[in-house]
């Protein structure tokens, strides 16, 4: 394969044009039609989404370009079995918009960790679980994200690994440090449907290539590469050859590469904690209008996860039929060569098919594609991140900061965020045998379940309470770190070069760890909550799944500390009001910040009551209620149908 393909004709380069010029129009608009002055309308778009945006939003904050090369990957070396990830996801939304999301509107929060604080009181749990969603982003979510958009451009352009990953920031920070989440939300629909399309037109290139389906399923067993020995070394047969259960979603129990019992519980409890308690997805649909949109929102984010399977693991392996000596490569110097990772090139599997495949103009297209889901999950992911740094932990730091200073403080961490990711780079690189996808997994399956664990007892159990919650989750975070720290420290290793990490501590599959972690941390979290005192159902109301109808009212456990803010604020905006006005260009400075504070009125006690209750009304219309109902059930349906039919 010739390294100089370069994106280097006009047709080409105009497509990519206009598509940065439409997302900024995008983006400009939805600035400048929502309010981004306050806490809420920025993190949370003013509460007044629709279920389309909500949707195609879950969907691109969800499938990265990390997505594109990981899966993609991850297919090219093992299969089919790595779609049956984006399948879960199926049942996972359901349980979203139908148990967790009227639960958090009731509780009328804005980040996950202000729910934990709610219903257990105390800071600790609020300050740990939003360092450690932090510490995830940037070693699952952002770096691999960063690498694999990066991957992209380093093969069709042909630029420095690190230029490519500046220029890629430079962009994505602009429009989310000023835009809010309203902007990125309808940015995330635009590229929603740019993503689709244009990887729809590679699958057909792709198939049409190779030469339909069942040809498709005979090639690939036959995709082996030429060289498979170097110096007095031959690499043994299993590290070249495609798996013999390549086209079954569920393998074998022990030897399998994926387990189904791994893939059915382990990979649940992973889902759980991603889809149901994770900052940037439950975001998205807490800034819906009401209940119904949510729900459809969830439900159509469902529909669109079924579509991976087919446009990006399918095409991923057709990438080894089609380049087998490049995707396929085991021998480490060549591989070297060829992608710059000795332990293997499976991450370039897409992105060769897009330079190879797509004439020109197309491949324009399909480059915007892979720009538009890095930047959309990046987007989504620095928006989230600077919520919970600004509202879980800098109002620890700085209680009474005002509302314009924190504005600032969450923007000045994108930037720090952005600088740790970077230098992280270089370990995504070569972990997990260079499969980028199985090496984001494999972290959160280290990280991930006890967060799960505290969400689901926290709201089914209402016996829970916050020494149990603490506990449980430090105890499965130091477990979690040992593996984690212990497999970066002996390596991966590769199929070639097996890593010598001990069995006992490595040689557990990720998803059983992601089991076995998750009832360690259950088991904690209930003993320690059964040896101390239990809430009172005064501090629960709307907070616990048994509670959630119960119209008394609460009394926040925080309640105190919550009146002293109250009386800081009325203070300081007595304070504010005596300031002069600001210049002309001040004030444009402001409003592109998102920083102009309109000046609201001075809400009566009655009036504050009714937007209260607005903000955490889950009520819905029977007739759409009903309509909701069904289409989970269809959702459910397909899901099972789609697992039975490739199992």
């Amino acid at each position: 394969m010739e390294s100089n393909v370069r994106i280097n004709n006009a047709a080409d380069i105009s497509v990519i044009v206009i598509y940065f010029l439409l997302v900024l129009a995008v983006g400009l608009w939805a600035m400048y039609s929502t309010n981004r002055g306050t806490v809420s309308g920025f993190f949370l778009a003013g509460r007044s989404m629709v279920w389309w945006p909500i949707g195609a939003s879950l969907f691109a904050s969800n499938i990265g370009s990390g997505h594109f090369v990981g899966i993609a990957g991850t297919a090219a070396a093992g299969g089919i079995a790595i779609g049956g990830y984006e399948w879960n996801a199926l049942v996972l939304v359901v349980i979203l918009g139908w148990v967790f999301v009227p639960i958090y509107i009731k509780a009328g929060v804005v980040t996950m960790p202000e729910y934990l604080r709610k219903r257990f009181g105390g800071q600790r749990i609020q300050v740990y679980l939003s360092v450690l969603s932090l510490i995830l982003y940037v070693f699952t979510k952002i770096s691999a994200d960063i690498f694999s958009g990066a991957v992209f451009i380093q093969l069709a352009m042909g630029l420095n690994l690190y230029l490519a990953i500046f220029i890629l920031l430079a962009i994505t920070a602009l429009y989310t440090i000023t835009g809010g989440l309203a902007a990125v939300i309808y940015t995330d629909t635009l590229q929603t449907f740019i993503m689709i399309v244009g990887s729809f037109i590679l699958m057909g290139f792709a198939f049409s290539e190779v030469g339909g389906y069942d040809v498709f399923m005979q090639k690939y067993m036959k995709a082996i590469p030429s060289n498979i020995s170097y110096g007095n070394t031959t690499i043994p047969e299993e590290c070249y050859t495609p798996q013999k259960d390549s086209f079954h979603i569920f393998r074998d129990p022990v030897t399998g590469d994926l387990p189904w019992p791994g893939l059915v519980f382990g990979l649940t409890i992973l889902s759980l904690w991603y889809w149901c308690t994770d900052q940037v997805i439950v975001q998205r649909c807490l800034s819906g209008k009401n209940m119904s949109h949510v729900k459809a929102g969830c439900i159509m984010c469902g529909y669109l996860k079924l579509l991976p399977m087919f446009i990006i693991v399918m095409p991923g392996m057709i990438s080894r039929i089609l380049y087998t000596d490049v995707v396929a490569c085991v021998v480490p110097e060549l591989c070297e060569q060829y992608c710059g990772t000795a332990v293997g090139c499976t991450n370039i599997a897409y992105p060769t098919m897009v330079v190879e495949l797509m004439p020109n103009g197309l491949r324009g297209l399909m480059l915007s594609v892979m720009l538009a889901s890095l930047m959309s999950s990046l987007t989504s992911i620095f928006n989230s991140a600077s919520t919970l740094f600004t509202v879980d932990i800098y109002t620890k730091i700085r209680p009474r900061a005002s509302e314009k200073e924190l504005m600032l403080a969450g923007r000045a961490f994108m930037l720090l965020l952005i600088g740790i990711s970077i230098a992280w780079v270089p370990v995504v690189q070569s972990a997990q045998s260079g499969q980028l996808f199985d090496y984001i997994q494999s972290v959160t399956s280290y990280l991930g379940p006890p967060i799960s664990a505290v969400f689901l007892l926290g709201i089914f159990c209402k016996r829970v309470n916050e020494q149990g919650a603490f506990w449980g989750l430090v105890i499965g975070l130091v477990a979690g770190l040992g593996r984690m720290i212990a497999e970066f420290a002996y390596g991966t290793g590769s199929c070639v070069n097996p890593s010598n990490c001990p069995y006992i501590i490595c040689g557990i599959h990720y998803l059983y760890f992601a089991l076995i972690l998750f009832g360690v941390s259950a088991i904690v979290i209930l003993g320690v909550s059964f040896m101390t005192k239990p809430i009172p159902d005064v501090h629960l109301y709307r907070l616990c799944w048994s509670l959630r109808n119960s119209q008394e009212e609460r009394i926040d456990l925080d309640a105190d500390e919550q009146q002293d803010k109250a009386d800081e604020k009325d203070e300081e905006s007595v304070n504010e009001e005596s300031e002069e006005k600001a210049g002309c260009l001040k004030k444009a400075y402001n409003w592109f910040c998102g920083l102009e504070q309109p000046k609201a009125p001075k809400l009566s006690k009655e009036e504050e009551e009714a937007l209260k209750k607005k903000l955490t009304d889950t009520s819905e219309a029977p007739l759409w209620r009903n309509v909701m109902n069904i289409n989970g059930i269809i959702l459910l349906t397909v899901a099972v149908f789609c697992h039975a039919f490739f199992a």
